[in-house]
């Protein structure tokens, strides 16, 4: 993708032309040609010279495709990279603009970032104007998603950027409270905009602005998080499934936490029984839904801080059968393989091991790793629910590694699902970031 820019092909219109009007005569017997006529060169054969384009019937900039650009809009992507650009355009960034062809043809309209390798993202394959009343439909129909497919549910997220056609934001619900990251120039420039809308659509009592996130670097953007509108509590409630969590929308990772893992939450609790173990435990997610139904529950986190706040949750519950221990996942597997330990159900749902492509085989050798010794902690009969959300690593990958690891611990293993994040994640195709969360059901025999 990120490739130089191939140069553009000769138009076979503009052949150079050999300076005179008459071919030249061959040489005398000299040997020597006659002297070309002064100041008039024959010229080096060039590239077609780019197009430029003034702004477009409504006024806005607009940008031209070179013929791989072309072919990657007209194939669905919403991501143009920079190098598919023709020309250098000298726009500020955050700009909607007219995404054209060399004819000048109009292709549809996109965000525009000036510092970032994706120069374009798409908005509309139509001639229609992007005001606010295209971005309250937009809302519109990003809410109407989940009130069809998730009725009666509070928690959720509510935009997910390019999967509900406003890319460079995302929106999350926890109750009465939203949590908002605006991720690029367009959306950062339109803050006051898109806040205005969402009090309109969702009356929330506050709105967290959670913009701390490293993505904004890459757009030249401070990192920066605050209340937006009203007020917001220290602690914020929320229903899950069967159970209630406490989370801080301030300083929680992501938006508050990973709402993205919801319905895995909930679904390991149906497979939860015996003695159960949760790795990575965050703020107990995956241990709370399994209490319901499990005897005991370990939930293990390395940070004290979020293994408090399990413990709060818990209380919150009213659960006795949960155990918090704060501790490396990595450490403590392996010491309960060394002890002898058993379990029936186990999740690992670890943070992502690569943030790029040269991190891939570092990552594998820890997945393989700790679903390995999960592997050789189950009772025969008993469930592993393992997680990645790790873009890099594809679900193909993911299931290699744990064949993988299923023949290293000597163990024959089902799968009964695959799984990844929520209806209110919505996967676009063609845009293949949109589907980085993968959780697999195991059963071990």
């Amino acid at each position: 993708m990120n490739s130089p820019g191939r140069r553009p092909p000769t138009s076979s219109n503009e052949r150079p032309a050999r300076a005179g009007s008459e071919r030249p005569a061959r040489p005398g017997a000299s040997g020597q040609r006659p002297p070309r006529p002064q100041g008039d060169r024959a010229p080096h054969r060039t590239t077609r010279p780019v197009r430029q384009f003034g702004p477009g019937p409504d006024g806005l900039p607009q940008l031209v495709l070179t013929r791989r650009g072309v072919e990657r809009w007209a194939a669905g992507h919403p991501w143009i990279y920079r190098v598919d650009l023709e020309g250098t355009p000298t726009l500020e960034g955050g700009e909607v603009v007219r995404v054209i062809d060399h004819r000048g043809w109009l292709l549809g309209k996109a965000f525009y970032s000036q510092t970032s390798k994706i120069a374009l993202r798409a908005l509309t394959l139509e001639d229609e104007p992007v005001d606010e009343e295209f971005f309250r439909r937009r809302l519109d129909q990003a809410d109407a998603l989940r009130r069809h497919t998730l009725p009666g549910e509070k928690s959720y997220r509510v935009v997910h950027a390019e999967s509900d056609g406003i890319p460079g934001l995302i929106v999350d619900r926890y109750g009465e409270y939203l949590s908002v990251q605006f991720l690029i120039p367009a959306t950062e420039k339109r803050k006051e905009l898109f806040t205005r809308l969402l009090v309109e659509q969702f009356k929330p009592k506050g709105i967290m602005n959670r913009s701390d996130v490293g993505v904004r670097g890459l757009e030249q953007l401070p990192q920066e998080k605050g209340v937006l509108y009203g007020e917001v509590p220290p602690t914020v409630s929320y229903a899950e499934g069967l159970v209630n969590l406490h989370i801080d929308l301030l300083n929680g990772q992501k938006t508050g936490t990973f709402l993205d893992q919801r319905d895995n939450h909930v679904r390991a609790g149906h497979f939860a029984f015996g003695e159960a173990l949760d790795c990575f435990s965050y703020l107990g997610g995956f241990a709370l839904q399994m209490a319901t139904r499990a005897k005991h529950v370990t939930a293990v986190e390395i940070s004290e801080p979020a293994a408090e706040q399990i413990r709060g949750n818990v209380k919150l519950n009213g659960f006795q059968n949960v155990e918090v221990v704060a501790a490396n996942a990595f450490d403590f597997l392996r010491d309960a393989v060394d002890e002898g330990k058993r379990f029936d159900t186990i999740v690992l749902d670890p943070p992502s091991f690569a943030k790029n492509k040269d991190a891939i085989e570092g990552a594998m050798r820890g997945y393989k790793e700790i679903n390995l010794r999960a592997m050789q902690l189950l009772r025969p009969g008993g469930y592993l629910i393992t997680a990645s959300c790790t873009y890099h690593v594809d679900e193909a990958r993911f299931e290699e590694m744990l064949e993988s690891a299923a023949v290293d611990a000597k163990r024959r293993v089902q799968i009964l699902e695959r799984r990844g994040a929520g209806m209110d994640h919505p996967v676009l195709m063609r845009l293949r970031e949109t589907r980085y969360l993968k959780c697999f059901v195991l059963r071990v025999l």
